[in-house]
């Protein structure tokens, strides 16, 4: 913890339509790893808390799963979940995909961010792929709608502009301690972590073959006497059809899958790491209690 007296420290929700850039910001903004990436939309599913350094400053993001029209329950605990953690934060920022523009998702974004009380910063991603123009006409647009604070320019992907909002952010945020050590980029377990990234790899090998309802769980983590680590995970399934594409054919997805989580888990584990994947069935897990309480959801009634 910082003693520093002249330190600051805040939380920051990133909110934002599914797939608008927000895991991918986030990872630039702490500079490493914390929240799954997928052109899959709705994969981050629950608060994923990033942590951020500059200069005095401590600042603390919460990548908020994607804002939507629920349909199903995991829907509505995913978009429950997002509004809370902008109604905690000190500071939300609103990402919006600047090729999309105004959808039908971010009108009612829109709408019910208007009625939030926290400081608001506007924050368009994937600048490089539309014209200035367009672009400054975009944001004249959104901030009729709501007043923001500042309205920044990025490219979450390579980066451009994340420098200056990271800047405006560490000079935004209040005065007081630290609330994590300054060597700490995330609040996740390194086990969620390392769920969080077997997810992704299997939303990448696998795209629109299996449906974003599945889930992994780390069931043992053990450090051995040569320093590496020996890691157990569960994919879980909703039917056998399912677990079949997982798997695939001879077994060579759920190995391609495993060398690519196992890659990017040694990375954060700074440790090497022996992946053990199990795939199993667990019809109507979305349905489960229990599995919303493992992800950090609340399970809405009804």
């Amino acid at each position: 913890m910082s003693e520093q007296a002249d330190t600051r420290c805040g939380f920051v929700a990133l909110i934002g339509a599914p797939n608008a850039g927000k895991s991918t910001l986030l990872n630039q903004l702490v500079g490493s790893k914390v929240s799954i990436v997928s052109r899959k939309v709705q994969t981050t599913r629950t608060l994923v808390r990033g942590i951020a350094l500059h200069g005095p400053s401590q600042i603390i993001f919460v990548d908020t799963p994607g804002i939507f029209a629920p349909r199903r329950r995991l829907d509505r605990a995913m978009v429950t979940s997002a509004w809370s953690g902008a109604a905690d934060a000190d500071i939300v920022a609103l990402l919006v995909d600047a090729k999309k523009g105004v959808d039908e998702e971010i009108a009612a974004i829109l709408k019910k961010l208007a009625e939030t009380r926290q400081p608001k910063a506007l924050v368009l991603n994937k600048i490089d792929l539309i014209p200035r123009a367009a672009l400054l006409a975009l944001s004249a647009d959104l901030n009729q709608r709501v007043p923001f604070e500042a309205t920044f320019m990025v490219s979450a992907l390579s980066g451009d502009g994340v420098a200056m909002f990271t800047e405006w952010l560490a000079q935004k945020v209040k005065p007081g301690p630290w609330l994590y050590p300054e060597d700490q980029v995330s609040d996740a377990p390194l086990r969620v972590l390392a769920a969080e990234i077997t997810r992704e790899k299997m939303f990448d090998r696998l795209h629109e073959e299996l449906p974003y309802q599945s889930m992994v769980e780390t069931d043992s983590w053990q450090q051995r006497p040569d320093g590496s680590v020996r890691i157990e995970q569960t994919i879980f399934v909703e039917r056998e059809s399912q677990r079949k594409i997982v798997l695939g054919k001879n077994g060579q997805t759920i190995k391609a899958i495993g060398a690519a989580a196992r890659r990017d888990i040694a990375e954060i584990a700074e440790a090497p790491a022996h992946l053990f994947l199990h795939v199993k069935v667990r019809e109507n897990w979305s349905d489960d209690p229990e599995r919303y309480r493992a992800m950090g959801l609340d399970f809405p009634s009804g």
